[in-house]
């Protein structure tokens, strides 16, 4: 045998098992990271799409919560997980978008430690007030808003929540002057104080919104998605108000730690993507107010990321933005 044909005999066999092995991932369970406790709605999420998941990659997919610093703890720990297909993190606009303007010593840069994968989720944000405020749309009420500088409080979960800074961009396009107030314990406490009177508006998701609208207690005004919701068919979307640059949400996605192999990568992809066209699964996440979103390409929502990550940097900074 020359040297040559012995040379490809061996590149055949050390070749053969790569191949197999490509073929075969995912070759045993794959664990599921999210940066918030058991119950909070980005759990409820991470459960519902890994239901889905594991049938369609054929290996039980194990949810883990790693909750703390806003999704800061179980962001760091996917990020330096091995990358080896077997770590997937259900990152959102907070824990992978917010958080690096918010914490000044973040362990890791979500932009450079993961790939995005595809966005799965979005939580659209409702602009609500109480309903002593005599304004039934936007535009009324930045004129309410104008004249009363100073004397409305606005509500939120915390200084570098999303609630709290689509306030703040809402704020700079107008020029208002409104007092901020935080509550502990996220969004539930928060529009408990908005019914309450202590607040008189706030932007809030929409399941969080939703009881106090039901019942009476909020008045909506806008909604943040591109288009408006079921649940409230007769709201503008803040496009419609006249303010396309408060289109926002609490957008979720699949990340994995930056090295993945690209066939990991495209096969959770290609995969993610047809589970979420899946009318079990897209009903269970509009009860819980998320509509199911997928992006066309993992580049595409990587530049997504990225362009979120700046956006709200900058919001951020501006605000004076702190852990809470």
């Amino acid at each position: 045998m020359s040297r040559l044909a012995t040379a490809l005999a061996f590149a055949a066999v050390f070749a053969a098992p790569i191949c197999v092995s490509a073929q075969q991932y995912p070759a045993k369970p794959v664990r599921l990271l999210v940066g918030f406790p058991p119950g909070a709605a980005a759990d409820n999420v991470a459960r519902i799409v890994a239901n889905g998941l594991s049938p369609a990659l054929g290996q039980p997919i194990i949810v883990e919560n790693k909750p703390g610093a806003a999704g800061s703890i179980g962001a760091e720990v996917a990020a330096k997980s091995a990358p080896d297909g077997y770590t997937i993190f259900l990152g959102n606009v907070g824990s992978v978008s917010i958080n690096p303007g918010v914490y000044p010593k973040l362990g890791i840069n979500p932009v450079k430690d993961f790939i995005a994968v595809t966005q799965v989720v979005d939580v659209p944000s409702i602009l609500i007030v109480h309903p002593s405020v005599p304004a039934n749309n936007v535009k009324e009420l930045v004129a309410y808003a104008k004249a009363n500088q100073g004397k409305l409080n606005f509500a939120s979960p915390g200084s570098g929540s999303l609630d709290r800074l689509e306030m703040e961009l809402f704020r700079k396009l107008e020029k208002l002057d409104m007092v901020h107030i935080p509550y502990k314990g996220g969004a539930g406490p928060a529009t408990a104080g908005l019914m309450g009177g202590e607040t008189q508006l706030m932007f809030a998701t929409a399941a969080s919104a939703m009881p106090g609208v039901k019942s009476g207690r909020l008045k909506p005004l806008a909604v943040t998605s591109t288009k408006r919701i079921d649940t409230l068919p007769d709201v503008p979307t803040v496009a419609e108000a006249g303010y396309p640059d408060l289109k926002a949400g609490s957008w979720q996605g699949i990340f994995v730690p930056t090295g993945t192999p690209r066939d990991a990568v495209d096969k959770l992809f290609a995969v993610s993507t047809q589970v979420m066209k899946d009318a079990d699964v897209i009903a269970r996440l509009k009860h819980g107010g998320a509509e199911a979103v997928t992006s066309a390409s993992p580049a595409e929502f990587q530049k997504y990321v990225a362009a979120e990550t700046e956006r709200w940097a900058k919001i951020a900074k501006e605000a004076g933005a702190t852990p809470d």
